[in-house]
């Protein structure tokens, strides 16, 4: 595997790597190979940190929206 000169390697266990990799062949494409799972989720956390200081509030409707997304990823 060659590292993009941007990026650093980030170890998870095996079990996590592959239940990733099971949602990410389970997307129909949205997404290609696990590493670029595992950054769009951390990315999507760290937005909502850090928009002004604190956690994002979502209203219902944006909270089933939410729901339905993670119940067709499998997590619920």
């Amino acid at each position: 595997m060659v590292m993009d000169e941007d990026k650093v390697a980030v170890y998870v266990s095996k079990d996590l790597y592959d239940l990733v990799e099971r949602t990410v062949k389970e997307s129909g494409g949205e997404f290609e190979a696990v590493e670029e799972y595992v950054e769009f989720v951390l990315r999507e956390v760290m937005k909502e940190e850090n928009e002004e200081g604190e956690k994002q509030t979502f209203t219902a409707e944006d909270e089933e929206k939410i729901k339905r997304r993670l119940k067709s990823l499998g997590y619920l």
